[in-house]
């Protein structure tokens, strides 16, 4: 009977993922045919019936992979912007996260249960909530329409602090202890004991950051009008009608966060489960 529930529980995860990982890999296929096969295999989206994509293409192309490579200089405008801010973001988050997270995990002050209460509030606003009041901000210091104005608001998020807080709690105070015994100050402690042993917590938020950042669709369209400064996720409905180059594009978008997902994902499921732990 046991051995009856492992099978059923195994084909549902089965089934599941497979639900999960198909349209990855009918995007695979799509962006390697050519032009007839691509037409037949978005027919049904144009209103002209239904039309199974053919699972192997009869001609693989690598012909909208050219298109967006070779001659699309555009591209790589967007996919440079996109790869400034969220390495900008991520570098500004490192620094504003990582000391607020270990003061909130090991410091003991007043108010510090009401502040870190406080932050996770922010961290369960979405950002329609605090878009307006972000917007105007934004405008009285003229930072409106510059990557400032994506950067800024991102850096000081409190999501990364409060995975942090939670990786940095799970050290055993005895051995922080017994740094301060043997003369190390706050900092080296910190840098010694606490992002070593933290970096679980460190990872998964920098992993989540980039998704977030890489994906982002609201704040740009909400903040930015010069299109030169758009990132890569608002470069696909510049491109107009479904084809094999917004396929292609669509595909470039997702390599790059499914490398940093497969290159995280230990260290995200960690640290995802070390916040779960109540204090």
């Amino acid at each position: 009977m046991k051995k009856a529930g492992s099978i059923f529980g195994y084909g549902i995860c089965t089934a599941l993922c497979i639900v999960i990982v198909f349209p990855v890999f009918l995007l695979a296929v799509l962006s390697l045919q050519d032009g007839t096969e691509l037409l037949k295999a978005v027919s049904p989206l144009s209103g002209n019936g239904f039309s199974r994509p053919d699972m192997i293409p009869l001609y693989p192309s690598v012909e909208n992979y050219t298109q967006i490579l070779l001659f699309s200089p555009e591209y790589y405008t967007v996919f440079w912007n996109s790869a400034g801010m969220t390495a900008a973001v991520l570098i500004s988050q490192l620094i504003i996260a990582v000391p607020a997270a270990w003061a909130f995990a090991r410091f003991e002050f007043r108010f510090r249960k009401v502040l870190f209460d406080i932050y996770v509030l922010l961290m369960l606003l979405p950002f329609q909530v605090t878009m307006l009041s972000q917007f105007i901000l934004l405008d009285k210091t003229h930072l409106l329409d510059t990557r400032a104005a994506i950067i800024l608001p991102a850096a000081f998020s409190a999501f990364p602090v409060f995975l942090m807080y939670r990786s940095f709690c799970s050290i055993p105070a005895e051995m922080i202890d017994a740094a301060r015994i043997d003369g190390a100050g706050e900092w080296r402690i910190l840098f010694g004991i606490g992002l070593p042993l933290g970096r679980n917590g460190i990872t998964a938020a920098l992993v989540l950051g980039f998704l977030d950042m890489w994906n982002m669709v609201e704040q740009p369209l909400t903040f930015l009008k010069d299109k030169r400064l758009y990132p890569l996720s608002l470069y696909l409905p510049m491109l107009g009608k479904l084809s094999g180059s917004m396929i292609a594009a669509s595909a470039g978008t997702l390599i790059p966060a499914a490398l940093v997902f497969i290159i995280g994902q230990d260290s995200l499921e960690s640290g995802i489960v070390s916040s779960a732990v109540k204090e």
